[in-house]
C-alpha cells in the first residue's frame, strides 16, 4: 500500500482503508476515540447469517461501530475525493446518520452498495467505489464482446 507507518493520525470523519488483498480493501470512517480506543463504522456483512448470493449480494448487513484494531491492524487515511468534493460536517451530520444506522439492516451489494460506498456516502454526501471501477472497468470488454457474440 505504499505506507510504512500503517497506523496514521485519525480525525472524525476520514475514511479509513483496510488492505485485504492486492485487489481489495475494506473502508470505514473514522468515528472517534473512547476511553483511549480508536473506533471505525464501518458495513459488513461479517457475522451475518446471510451469504453473499449471485452477483455478490448478501440480503443482510449493518453498519457497525468497532475498535480499529479489531477490523485491522494495517490501515491508512484514504480521503481520496477531498480534492473535487467537500467533506461532510462529521459532528452535525455524519455522526447522527451513523448513529442512526447502527442496529438496522441494508442489504449489501458489491457493485452498488459496499462498504467503500457506503464510506464516501458518510464522509462526501455521494457513493463511489474507485476499486470497483478499476475491476469492472477490466472486464467490461470482455463481458461487452460475449454478450454480442451472444455467448453470455
Amino acid at each position: 500500500m505504499g505506507q510504512r507507518s500503517s497506523q496514521p493520525q485519525l480525525y472524525p470523519g476520514d475514511i479509513v482503508e483496510f488492505p485485504r488483498n492486492k485487489h481489495f480493501s475494506h473502508f470505514g470512517v473514522y468515528y472517534g476515540e473512547r476511553d483511549g480506543v480508536s473506533y471505525v463504522a464501518h458495513l459488513t456483512s461479517r457475522d451475518s447469517d446471510a451469504r453473499l448470493l449471485l452477483f455478490g449480494r448478501a440480503m443482510k448487513s449493518s453498519v457497525k461501530v468497532e475498535p480499529v484494531e479489531l477490523v485491522g491492524k494495517h490501515y491508512k487515511v484514504s480521503n481520496y475525493l477531498d480534492g473535487t468534493h467537500a467533506p461532510r460536517d462529521f459532528y452535525t451530520l455524519v455522526k447522527p446518520e451513523i448513529d442512526e444506522a447502527v442496529g438496522k439492516t441494508f442489504t449489501y451489494d458489491i457493485l452498488f452498495h459496499n462498504c467503500e460506498h457506503q464510506a464516501t456516502l458518510y464522509r462526501y454526501g455521494l457513493k463511489k467505489s474507485v476499486q470497483i471501477e478499476k475491476i469492472y472497468g477490466q472486464i467490461y470488454p470482455t463481458w461487452k464482446e460475449l454478450f454480442e457474440k451472444k455467448k453470455l
